[in-house]
C-alpha cells in the first residue's frame, strides 16, 4: 500500500482546485446528481436482460460513463447518455447462462471505479470469453482477490497481479454456484458473487458479518430475479433470466452527505436535497447526524421503482456532540465516514471511528490521508490502525489541502474549509468528477447567502 508521502510524491498540485472562502453557514436548495451505485448497477444489469432497458437520470460522471465503455467493449449496444436518459438492449444468450457477450479486441478501462472492475467481473465471468480490465493507477493499486476467489471457485479463470492487483485477464465459461461467506461486509464483492450466480447452474448464497448496502438485491428483484434475502445474507437459484425495465434513478445520498454536514456544522445553516435516495442501507448518515444534534427532516415521495426516494432537510444546531461510529453500522456508512470526520471536528466531545479498516483500500488511504490534509487545514487528528479519534470543536486555521485524487477526500477538505477561520485551497479537485460534476458550483449557491464561496479554477 502507499503511504501518505508516496501518494503525494506524483502530483499533489493536480489540474484543478477549490478556493474555499469561510462564511456564516449554508442555505438553500440543491439538487445532487443521480446515485452512481444505481447507475452502474442498472446498466450492468440491462446488458444481460431481455428487451431493453431505459435508466433515466442516469449518473453522468467518469466513473459510470467507464462502465457503459465497458458494456459497448462487450458487444452490447448502448444510447446515451443523452438529457440524462441511456438506453441498453441486453444480451442475455440464448441458454439463459452467459454466452451473450462478445470477446474484446483491446483492454478495458475502468478508470477510476472499483465498482466498474469488481461488478463486471461477475457479470462477465459466466460468458465463454477471455478479456482484459484495468483502470488507473488508484485502481490497480486496490485489491481484488476477494472477488477473484469466488469466481474462481465457481469455474471462472482469472490472472492478476501479485496480491491480487489489476489488470486482471479473465476466462468465463459455465460457471456452478457457490455458498461463499465474505470475511468482511461489502456491498461490491457481495454484488460482483451473486451477478455470476444470477447465470450460473444451482445455488449461490453470500453471506456477511454484517449488512451491507442491498443495491443489488433491489435491483434484481425489480428486473424479474428471484432471490431470497435476510439480515447479512443473499442467495438465488441459477440460471435466470431478467427481463428490461425503465428504471429512474433517485438522488445520490452520498454525494448529498456533504451538503448535509455542512449544514450541521454551521449554526444557523438550513439545506434541502430533494429527489434523494432513502434506502435504508444508506441513510445511516442522517441517523449519526440526528445523535450528534442536527435536526433532520425527511419526507419520502411516492415510490416509483426499486429504491425509495424523497426530500430531505438538514438544519445546523448550535452545537454538535460527539459520536462513536463502530460495529455493523460502519458498512452503512464507508462513503460518508470521511465527511463524517470533519462533522466529530466540530462536535463538542472526543468523537471516534473505528472498525473501518477497510478505509484504507479506497481510492486513497482514507485513514491517513485525510488525517494528515486535516492537520494541513489546522486540525488536530488521532489514527488508527482501523480508523480516527477526533476531539472537538475544533475549527480549520486556513491553508493548503490535497484530494490525493479521490473524490470523497477532496470533497470532505472542502467542507471542512468551509467552516475554518480564514480561507482555504484543496488542490486535485478533478477527481471530483468521478461521481459530482458541478460539486464546487452546488456548494458555492448554497455559501453565498453567508458571504462565503468555493470556486473550482485551474491549477
Amino acid at each position: 500500500m502507499a503511504t501518505v508521502k508516496d501518494q503525494g510524491s506524483a502530483a499533489e498540485s493536480g489540474s484543478r482546485l477549490i478556493q474555499v472562502t469561510p462564511g456564516q453557514g449554508v442555505r438553500g436548495t440543491a439538487f445532487v446528481p443521480p446515485d452512481k451505485s444505481l447507475s452502474h448497477r442498472a446498466a450492468m444489469l440491462g446488458a444481460i436482460a431481455e428487451g431493453t432497458t431505459v435508466v433515466r437520470s442516469f449518473l453522468t460522471a467518469l466513473d459510470t460513463l467507464a462502465t457503459l465503455d465497458c458494456l459497448r467493449a462487450l458487444g452490447v449496444e448502448v444510447a446515451g447518455p443523452k438529457d440524462g436518459t441511456v438506453i441498453i438492449k441486453g444480451r442475455p444468450g440464448s441458454s439463459g447462462a452467459g454466452a451473450g457477450f462478445d470477446e474484446p479486441d483491446h483492454v478495458l478501462d475502468a478508470g477510476n471505479s472499483g465498482t466498474t472492475l469488481r461488478l463486471l467481473a461477475g457479470l462477465a465471468a459466466p460468458h465463454p470469453i477471455f478479456w482484459v480490465a484495468t483502470g488507473d493507477a488508484s485502481l490497480r493499486r486496490r485489491p481484488m482477490g476477494r472477488v477473484i476467489e469466488p469466481l474462481e471457485r465457481m469455474g471462472a479463470r482469472i490472472m492478476a497481479r501479485r496480491g491480487g492487483l489489476a489488470p486482471l485477464a479473465i476466462t468465463g465459461g459455465a460457471l456452478s454456484g457457490i455458498v461463499w461467506r465474505t470475511s468482511v461486509a461489502s456491498a461490491q464483492v457481495k454484488s460482483a458473487i451473486l451477478l455470476a450466480g444470477l447465470q450460473a447452474r444451482g445455488l449461490t448464497r453470500v453471506e456477511e458479518p454484517a449488512q451491507s448496502r442491498d443495491h443489488t438485491e433491489r435491483m434484481l428483484a425489480f428486473f424479474g430475479a428471484e432471490l431470497r434475502r435476510g439480515e447479512g445474507w443473499a442467495e438465488l437459484q441459477g440460471p435466470q433470466r431478467l427481463r428490461g425495465r425503465t428504471v429512474t434513478v433517485p438522488g445520490d445520498p452520498s454525494s448529498a452527505a456533504f451538503f448535509w454536514v455542512a449544514a450541521a456544522i454551521l449554526p444557523g445553516s438550513e439545506v434541502r436535497t430533494p429527489e434523494v435516495g432513502l434506502n435504508p442501507t444508506r441513510i445511516e448518515v442522517l441517523r449519526v447526524l440526528e445523535e450528534m444534534g442536527a435536526e433532520v427532516d425527511v419526507r419520502p415521495a411516492p415510490e416509483r421503482g426499486p429504491e425509495p426516494a424523497g426530500d430531505v432537510t438538514v438544519r445546523g444546531p448550535s452545537e454538535l456532540r460527539a459520536v462513536r461510529i463502530e460495529g455493523r453500522r460502519v458498512p452503512l456508512l464507508i462513503d460518508e465516514l470521511p465527511v463524517l470526520a470533519v462533522a466529530a471536528l466540530h462536535a463538542r466531545g472526543t468523537s471516534q471511528i473505528r472498525d473501518a479498516a477497510e478505509l484504507r483500500y479506497k481510492e486513497s488511504d482514507r485513514i491517513d490521508a485525510l488525517a494528515h490534509e486535516l492537520r494541513q487545514l489546522g486540525f488536530s487528528v488521532e489514527t488508527f490502525p482501523d480508523g480516527l479519534g477526533i476531539s472537538g470543536p475544533q475549527r480549520a486555521l486556513g491553508g493548503e489541502a490535497w484530494s490525493h485524487g479521490d473524490h470523497r477526500l477532496a470533497m470532505a477538505l472542502v467542507v471542512a474549509a468551509l467552516a475554518g477561520k480564514r480561507p482555504s485551497v484543496v488542490k486535485g479537485t478533478e477527481c471530483i468528477e468521478t461521481s459530482f460534476p458541478g460539486f464546487a458550483a452546488a456548494m458555492d449557491r448554497l455559501a453565498r447567502p453567508g458571504n462565503a464561496r468555493v470556486v473550482e479554477q485551474p491549477a
